[in-house]
């Protein structure tokens, strides 16, 4: 836990070399309540699996996003405004990617035929592996950035490649099985009907998993390639490690909800990707000039005459891309003759 502790830290006292640093009793406050909240929200899903309205969907989006801006307001009135305005820029950008796993996410379902009173408790179960996974890449990265400046410069250009791939990749998402997920139905007895939501069962005297153990190291499985893509990115932002981690779990909060709020509007906002790659290319631009200056390589030193892209610009031009990106998708849609509310009302393609 010392260890944990620490290394969350080491962020935060590199980052703040110019500033303050968090205080460790609201670190592990806030981390009390989000995990709380955390128990809470999956106690619910799994005793209550139901389909929620979009009402309810609306109520439960709007209050995780309150609950960020409450924990960031929270840094601003401890004095951390320095803090408070990396962990906001970090949620947006960390929100804006999770359209993504949106997408990813309907695919998976849709090919799993997962019935939707279950599905609630397929995202959390993958919320929560993805938690979990981003924060062993969060210790693994600032253990890192502490020990390598300079693998900003390969953070850099891995985001200017994904970037690329996502505004100009033509390939399709494929059916949501990837080769883990192949490999384990050659291993195991897997049934072809949901049990509930049963992992595993016994017919006659064979024990098999059902699809529903599938779908979770489906989900689990992308959310560790989703990782790979956000937490070089939110490293372009802050490198207090308890900043991105927060980051992190309050933009995959509230999710579930989002993806039963949007419904069958998220796969209609065709521009979503053009934003989100901007939004990748530019913070791997920042990244790479943070490794200028950081890198005391002499060859590079021309570099610190580059100004750093402060954490303002960083936030502004996330808002803008998404903003723009959304609105170009909604006008598109008009054009086409399809409608917001019927879109965002209508049923997944999973059902």
């Amino acid at each position: 836990m010392d260890t944990l502790s620490s290394t969350l830290a080491a962020g935060g006292d590199a980052a703040a070399a110019g500033g303050s640093v968090i205080p460790m009793w609201f670190m592990i406050t806030s981390s009390i309540v989000v995990v709380a909240i955390l128990v809470f929200d999956l106690l619910l899903v799994v005793k209550r699996p139901h389909v929620p309205s979009m009402r309810e969907a609306g109520i439960w989006v709007g209050f995780y996003v309150f609950l960020a801006l409450l924990f960031a307001g929270s840094l601003f009135a401890i004095g951390d405004a320095q803090h408070g305005s990396e962990f906001l820029t970090g949620w947006l950008l960390e929100y804006s990617l999770s359209v993504d796993n949106l997408f990813v996410f309907i695919i998976i379902m849709g090919s799993f035929s997962v019935p939707r009173k279950y599905q609630q408790e397929v995202l959390m179960v993958g919320i929560i592996i993805a938690i979990i996974f981003r924060g062993i890449f969060i210790i693994a990265g600032a253990a890192i950035i502490s020990a390598f400046v300079e693998v900003f410069f390969l953070f850099g250009i891995f985001l200017l490649i994904v970037a690329y791939r996502q505004a100009f990749s033509s390939e399709d998402e494929g059916d949501g099985e990837n080769g883990l997920i192949r490999l384990l139905r050659k291993r195991i007895n897997v049934v072809d009907e949901y049990h509930g939501n049963k992992l595993r069962v016994t017919i006659g005297d064979t024990k098999y998993w059902t699809p529903m153990f599938i779908v979770f190291i489906a989900i689990g499985s992308t959310d560790v390639m989703f990782a790979l893509d956000s937490i070089p990115a939110i490293f372009g932002v802050t490198q207090n490690a308890f900043l991105v981690f927060t980051a992190n779990v309050f933009a995959l909060m509230g999710l579930r909800q989002l993806y039963f709020l949007l419904g069958g509007l998220v796969d209609k906002l065709v521009y979503l990707h053009y934003g989100i790659a901007a939004i990748l290319a530019f913070i791997g631009v920042k990244l790479v000039i943070h490794a200028l200056h950081a890198t005391d390589w002499e060859f590079l030193s021309w570099g610190h005459s580059i100004p750093e892209v402060p954490t303002w610009l960083s936030l502004s031009f996330i808002v803008l891309a998404m903003a723009v990106a959304t609105i170009a998708s909604l006008m598109k849609m008009k054009k086409d003759g399809v409608s917001f509310r019927d879109s965002a009302q209508s049923e997944t393609p999973h059902d």
